[in-house]
């Protein structure tokens, strides 16, 4: 017991806790810099294709992270239960008409867990280029077409799935709520108080002929 509880509080596992938290606490940080965080991503993926440009080599670590970058596409534009899997008793989870009332779209696979998965992926495919042993020789033209024919098989399926069970995966806009349309307000100058927010009396009239004040001589 003794001997365990040391070896959990030695300095090497320390420094690695200490270390993970600062790196949890800087990526919690840029969670909600949604456009910065793929800009740098996209500089990243520049970066690597250079790199396996200059070298003329490794494309067999790059045609696996193609299909993993593809396999994480998928569970991105996924709804996160399948209709199609997993029926739910109260009826479809994804409006099918406009009428419907509005269900948010709930991925599979997060935005932030997207971008953070490519992130590493291209990391650890960066630095794997600086090991030969990673560089298979291989007819890269080949790996080339199969991977977009796979992507394309792929999509299509995706899209014939959202086209059946009509969700669209983006949120385009916001998405406001139908309700009742206020009555329309009256001409009248009470209508006009109403519509501005206040209440203005009207002067009575009567229905009989008026009245006249007899002046007496």
């Amino acid at each position: 017991m003794e001997g365990s509880s040391g070896s959990s509080d030695s300095p090497v596992n320390q420094k690695l806790i200490e270390a993970w938290r600062i790196y949890q606490y800087y990526l919690d940080r840029t969670t909600p810099h949604t456009v910065p965080r793929w800009v740098g991503t996209f500089v990243l993926a520049v970066i690597y294709g250079l790199r396996v440009y200059y070298i003329q080599g490794f494309y067999i670590i790059t045609y696996a992270l193609g299909i993993y970058i593809l396999n994480l596409l998928i569970g991105f534009l996924s709804p996160l239960v399948d209709p199609e899997l997993e029926p739910s008793d109260d009826g479809p989870m994804l409006p099918t008409k406009g009428s419907d009332e509005f269900k948010p779209f709930i991925r599979r696979l997060p935005e932030f867990k997207f971008w953070h998965s490519i992130t590493k992926a291209f990391c650890i495919a960066f630095k794997m280029t600086f090991f030969p042993a990673f560089d298979v020789p291989v007819f890269w033209p080949i790996l080339l077409c199969y991977w977009i024919v796979l992507f394309i098989l792929t999509m299509k399926r995706q899209i014939a799935h959202m086209i059946k069970y009509k969700y669209v995966p983006l949120n385009i806009g916001k998405q406001k709520y139908g309700g009742k349309k206020p009555a329309a307000a009256s001409t009248s100058g009470n209508g006009l108080g109403y519509s501005l927010g206040f209440h203005i009396p009207l002067p009575l009239v009567r229905s009989g002929p008026l009245d006249t004040p007899k002046i007496g001589t």
